[in-house]
């Protein structure tokens, strides 16, 4: 079996590992009569498209960060960022095969059987978040009104923001998508016309205290999907360096999609060749890895300028609030 831990020791170049990993995966795919590890390989060639592309990077972030040229004149008393990145090629190969783990895994539980190659293949969800913006905001307390809480205020403008966001990128080529989720109508700052779109984890938040409210588009122009997150700095700050950063989330994952309890090793393929690829990414001692561009010192001191394990950054704007650029000149 081929796993992407087979290329990471090369030296290679992030690209040139997708390349080979890719070809080599679909080769195999064909002579094992594998449809699940084919349409794995596709989903690589995907990735690869996206960091080959420039021209496509930049006609995106051209239309976002008209987005960010509005909220300067409309919010120019708040502080606010946008970053853009490409999803991580670890991260998304875990993901890919954490999705056939979950899948399988429910069906089993569900049916006491496993499902047949063309129902994995059927249901493995496409990835609406290969690349995605964020949106911080803050709000600086020198502009609270006595009236409101700091924190309700800010609160507001995001759900402001938020309401702003899909009519404005509609003119910009983009198309919200439904979310698939509900919102309380009574509770929720969204506008009925938005709720269907959001993922709200501000009103809903994770269990592990993850807030953010979620927006996917399919970008016309491109043919492809992104995901916007708009946050308050709060928000953010929990989720990078707090309690729900990235590394608890994937733990937490790890242990939903990784149960070998009801499925033990050999009855079924597909679960053992996605269990597989997904522990040894999981267990990977970043350290020892060889890839250009990369250096970790250990699994939490790393220096990632290749989007191996961090994922690539292709939008970083910072806005000071007004009051701020007052004091500065």
């Amino acid at each position: 079996m081929i796993t992407l831990n087979d290329y990471l020791f090369s030296g290679d170049t992030v690209l040139k590992i997708l390349h080979q990993y890719s070809s080599d995966l679909n080769k195999s795919a064909q002579e094992t009569n594998n449809p699940i590890d084919l349409a794995h390989s596709q989903f690589l060639v995907q990735i690869t498209e996206l960091l080959e592309h420039n021209d496509f990077l930049t006609s995106q972030s051209q239309r976002i960060r008209e987005f960010y040229k509005f909220m300067t004149k409309e919010y120019p008393f708040l502080a606010f960022t946008f970053k853009g990145r490409i999803k991580s090629l670890i991260r998304a190969e875990e993901k890919y095969n954490g999705y056939i783990l979950e899948y399988i895994y429910e069906y089993y539980q569900k049916n006491h059987q496993y499902p047949s190659e063309t129902e994995i293949q059927n249901n493995l969800p496409y990835f609406r978040d290969l690349i995605a913006y964020r949106i911080v905001i803050s709000y600086p307390s020198c502009h609270v009104k006595d009236k409101y809480s700091w924190k309700e205020q800010e609160l507001d403008y995001l759900y402001e923001i938020a309401n702003h966001l899909p009519e404005f990128l509609e003119h910009k080529g983009f198309t919200a998508e439904l979310s698939g989720m509900d919102s309380s109508p009574e509770n929720s700052r969204l506008t009925e016309n938005h709720r269907l779109y959001y993922r709200d984890y501000v009103l809903s938040p994770r269990p592990s205290g993850y807030q953010s409210l979620h927006i996917t588009f399919y970008d016309n122009l491109t043919k492809c999907y992104t995901e916007v997150q708009l946050r308050t700095k709060d928000m953010d700050d929990f989720a990078e360096i707090g309690a729900a950063n990235h590394f608890g989330y994937e733990r937490q994952q790890e242990q939903d999609r990784t149960r070998r309890d009801l499925i033990p090793y050999g009855e079924c393929r597909y679960f053992d060749e996605a269990f597989e690829r997904f522990t040894q990414l999981q267990e990977l001692d970043l350290s020892s890895v060889q890839v250009n561009m990369f250096k970790a010192i250990n699994n939490q001191l790393i220096n990632d300028g290749c989007g191996l394990f961090r994922g690539r950054q292709i939008l970083p704007f910072e806005h000071l609030s007004r009051f701020q650029n007052d004091l500065i000149d």
